[in-house]
This record gives C-alpha cells, structure tokens and sequence, in this order.
C-alpha cells in the first residue's frame, strides 16, 4: 500500500478548498470515497461486534455454500494466512464448522451453521443501513448508476 499520513486518512476536507484538477481526478475521489465507505462500514460493523472479512466469509458461505478454506480465500480476496484467523473467530461464536474433507482430509470444509445464517440476518440488515448512509446523497438511479459503473471498472481491471 502506498504511503498515506495517517492525519490524511480521517481529516474531512472542505471541497471549495480543494483544487479544481484534485477535484477532476476520478482515482482521487475513488480514493476518498473508498476511506468513507470502510470509515462507515467498519463503525457499523464493530458495533456490532464484526468486522467486514467476517461477513464477506459468512456471505459468501451462504451464496456458494460449503468449500474449503483455500475456495473461501479466492471468493472473498482475504489472504489464506487470514482466513485461518477470520475462521478461528467464526467457529468460536459458532457461525461455521469445520469438518475434514472427506475426498482429501488434508483440508476443511467450512460450513454455515443456523447460528451463522441468524448472524448474517442481522449484518445483512446493518450493512444495508451502511450502504444507506454512505449514498445518502445519491438519488436510487443515482446509486443504481454508480453501482454498475464501479462493477464495470471492476470487472475490466479484476480480468487483467
């Protein structure tokens, strides 16, 4: 990750002092946007006493249902080595199980229990309020807009 001062990372900024080439710069305001949107959803989700790899993990169990820890790491973009500790927690609140593969018992097989289905409910709920404050400016085809044009820049880059 590139250098950032930790005094720029929180400091809001008045955008009429801003300049009008910083202000044109869409990695700029990607960039600023991406520090409110994890700002917000870390706040929201630490309240609740979760983080945002948790419910990607719990997410993506219940969408693409039970796979090892290796599939998980590729669905989700969160490392192998952190998975293991994202799993450790999940498995101790009891939202997942871990049972040994039966075609290869070198590896787990992770699976969404009832608990973990209830706790997503929940941070379904939180992070839609998450999502609400963050486009709280836009206007839904506003956000509808946005949302596919950031899929579309992630797709081209994420294909590369």
């Amino acid at each position: 990750m590139p250098f950032m001062p930790e005094r720029d990372r929180h400091v809001p900024t008045d955008p009429v002092a801003v300049s009008p080439r910083l202000r044109s710069l869409a990695s700029r305001l990607l960039g600023r946007a991406a520090v409110h949107a994890d700002r917000i959803s870390n706040t929201h989700l630490a309240a609740a006493g979760a983080t945002r790899w948790q419910y990607a993990t719990l997410v993506t169990l219940r969408d693409g249902g039970p796979a090892s820890q290796a599939t998980l790491s590729e669905r989700t973009g969160i490392h192998r080595s952190d998975m293991v500790a994202v799993l450790g927690g999940l498995t101790e609140a009891g939202h997942v199980e871990r049972a040994p593969d039966p075609d290869d018992r070198r590896r787990n097989i992770v699976t969404l229990t009832s608990a973990g289905r209830s706790r997503l409910r929940a941070l379904d709920h939180l992070v839609d309020q998450t999502q609400q404050e963050l486009l709280a400016p836009l206007t839904p085809a506003e956000r509808a807009e946005l949302l596919r044009l950031l899929q579309q820049i992630d797709d081209h880059h994420s294909t590369r």
